[in-house]
């Protein structure tokens, strides 16, 4: 998802994945510096700093997998949780297992301004960036 507003329609452990860069090591799921200064905003704004943003994977688009993000107040018992600053990213098991490796990004254009995911399993992407296959 490309769009701040679907990160709003779109941590219990610490993550010994997340280096302070934000990149992963191993198979975790790192949170650049841009992803945890917005989301920090963000979430001082909805008054839910013990909030988190979950990211799924789920079927559908022209390439057969999208990228899914929603606010979730706290983790379901499954997710794998990532921590960095006290930002907090949650994920279930199956999605999990297309994202490892996958670093969040926040960027700002002239054009656009959005929470990107840096995924490494992808092998394509749509023309629109909203769906890709691995």
């Amino acid at each position: 998802m490309s769009t701040e507003a679907a990160a709003a329609s779109t941590f219990v452990n610490p993550n010994p994945n997340a280096l302070p860069t934000g990149k992963p090591t191993g198979k975790g799921i790192g949170i650049t510096d841009s992803a945890v200064d917005r989301l920090k905003k963000l979430l001082a704004e909805r008054n839910t700093p013990n909030a988190g943003l979950r990211i799924a994977v789920k079927g559908g688009g022209c390439s057969g997998l999208a990228y899914h993000m929603e606010w979730a107040e706290e983790p379901r018992q499954r997710d794998k949780i990532f921590d960095r600053d006290g930002v907090r990213v949650f994920v279930d098991p199956k999605s999990y297992l297309y994202l490892m490796g996958t670093e969040l990004v926040f960027e700002e254009t002239i054009m656009a301004s959005g929470f990107k995911l840096r995924n490494p399993n992808e092998k394509a992407a749509c023309g629109c960036g909203d769906s890709f296959s691995v």
